[in-house]
């Protein structure tokens, strides 16, 4: 659950500086958002959650 919400909060401030630098349009970064929401709800979640904790791991270790 920390990760989780860690990785939220990551991918959030990025989509803040991606959207102040102009980098990133209001709609894009709408179409982002609710691309992730919905892919959380697919079968999809759990191998990417697999990744992300497997990453992690990797990155803890070094």
């Amino acid at each position: 659950m920390a990760i989780s919400v860690s990785l939220v909060a990551l991918f959030g401030l990025v989509l803040f500086f991606l959207l102040r630098s102009k980098t990133l349009g209001y709609g894009s970064a709408l179409i982002a958002a609710g691309f992730g929401f919905f892919l959380a709800s697919t079968g999809a979640a759990g191998p990417l959650n697999r990744l992300a904790q497997s990453l992690i791991d990797t990155a803890s270790h070094l």
